[in-house]
């Protein structure tokens, strides 16, 4: 993703990396969906995802590993715009990987996050940037990155 389209992927991750809170879809056991709220964090180009022990949502990753994730949008004006992500999350159960992972967020915020818990690397299939476009705003930009299309962009008024 981050090879493929690097100014879009940068763009979206600004978008991630704004705020603590996103919004996550899994599918529960009969398939419909779920909401909940997440932290993610961008660590060497991937994205990562901590859930407490047996959550709902990690139970969901480990059932049916597809995934949304949403910047969630808290400008009006979307300035920089708005985020969207899909793939599928891989539970790390390497105790090496898993400590590696501690060891980022310790350098970055000072203290390690609370044990146990899951930890998820998500292979990213898709990403979007929503964006207003004009002066002054009146259309939406979309902008798209997926394995099979490449990369697009698409107005719409």
């Amino acid at each position: 993703m981050t090879e493929a389209a690097p100014e879009l992927s940068a763009a979206v991750q600004r978008r991630f990396d704004a705020h603590i809170h996103k919004t996550l879809a899994t599918l529960r056991a009969d398939g419909s969906p779920r909401i909940s709220g997440q932290e993610a964090s961008f660590r060497d180009g991937e994205l990562w995802l901590g859930m407490m022990p047996d959550s709902r949502k990690a139970q969901d990753l480990l059932r049916d590993p597809r995934l949304a994730l949403h910047s969630a949008t808290v400008d009006p004006d979307m300035a920089g715009g708005d985020a969207k992500l899909s793939g599928q999350a891989t539970e790390i159960t390497d105790q090496e990987t898993f400590d590696w992972f501690v060891g980022q967020e310790r350098e970055e915020k000072g203290e390690e996050p609370p044990q146990p818990f899951h930890l998820f690397r998500v292979e990213v299939d898709e990403i979007v940037l929503t964006t207003l476009g004009g002066d002054p705003p009146d259309h939406l930009v979309i902008e798209t990155w997926s394995e099979r299309r490449g990369t697009t962009r698409v107005e719409r008024r």
